[in-house]
C-alpha cells in the first residue's frame, strides 16, 4: 500500500511517503504557524521525491488531534480534499498516539507513557500508554499536576510539553522522541488502522471549546443596500 501521510497538528508541519512500511520521501518543519502556506509545498516534494503520481496513491493518512484548531483543520481540510479530487479513503491518527508510537522500545520497558502536547493555555493535551502502547485513557485536557496525579508507577513522559512536566514529576524520565508527531510514523498507523477496519474518521479531536465564540444575543448585521 501507498501511503501519504501527514500532520500540521501541533507547532509543526511533516509530510511522508511509504510504501510497504517504506518511507520512500520525508520532510519535517518545526513552525508556529504557517502551516496553511507550508503543506502543499511539502506534500509535492514528498511526491516528487518519492516518484510517486497522485494516481498511484492508496490511502491519505492525517492526524485529527487534539492539538490547535487552525493545524487541525489545515490537515484535515487538505486530506478531504484529496480523498473527494482521487477517491482515497483517508485514515486518521491522533496525534498524541502519534508521539508515543515513536518512542523507543528500550525506553518504554515497565514505564507507562504519559504524553503531553502543548495546548497554548493553562491546561495541556495528554494520554497515557502502557508500555506495549496500549493506550490506558482517552485524551484529556488537564493542568499539569492534575494529570500527573492520575497516574502512579514510573513515567516516561513524551511530546512537546513534556519538559513542564518533568519538574513536578520527580520520578519521571525524558524520552528522547521527538515531540511533535511525525509523518512518517502517521503513515504506518494509518496503514495499519486501514488494514484492520478500526482507523479513525476524518473528523477534528477537539478537548476544549473555541476561543471565540459568537454571542447567544448576537443579531444579522444589515448593510444599507445590500441585495435581500
Amino acid at each position: 500500500m501507498t501511503v501519504l501521510a501527514f500532520d500540521c497538528s501541533t507547532q509543526s508541519c511533516s509530510t511522508a511517503v511509504l510504501s510497504r512500511d517504506n518511507v520512500l520521501s520525508w520532510r519535517f518543519a518545526v513552525m508556529a504557524r504557517g502551516q496553511s502556506e507550508a503543506l502543499m509545498p511539502m506534500i509535492e516534494e514528498t511526491l516528487v521525491e518519492a516518484g510517486v503520481g497522485w494516481a498511484d496513491l492508496e490511502l491519505i493518512g492525517v492526524t485529527v488531534g487534539p492539538g490547535t484548531f487552525t493545524g487541525i483543520r489545515i490537515g484535515l481540510a487538505a486530506a478531504r480534499g484529496m480523498a473527494l479530487a482521487g477517491r482515497f479513503p483517508v485514515a486518521g491518527v491522533g496525534s498524541l498516539e502519534a508521539v508515543a508510537y515513536a518512542v523507543p522500545e528500550p525506553e518504554r520497558r515497565d514505564r507507562t507513557i504519559l504524553v503531553a502536547l502543548d495546548s497554548k493555555r493553562a491546561d495541556l493535551f495528554f494520554q497515557a500508554f502502557a508500555s506495549d502502547l496500549t493506550p490506558i485513557c482517552e485524551p484529556f485536557a488537564a493542568p499539569p499536576e492534575a494529570a500527573i496525579r492520575r497516574f502512579s508507577g514510573p513515567l516516561l513522559l513524551a511530546g512537546d510539553a513534556a519538559e513542564r512536566l518533568a519538574a513536578i514529576a520527580r520520578d519521571a524520565q525524558m524520552s528522547t522522541a521527538a515531540g511533535h508527531p511525525d509523518a512518517r510514523v502517521v503513515g504506518r498507523l494509518a496503514a495499519l488502522r486501514h488494514q484492520n477496519g478500526c482507523a479513525l474518521p476524518p473528523e477534528p479531536v477537539y478537548l476544549r471549546p473555541p476561543d471565540v465564540t459568537l454571542p447567544a444575543t448576537s443579531q444579522p448585521i444589515i448593510v444599507p443596500g445590500a441585495c435581500r
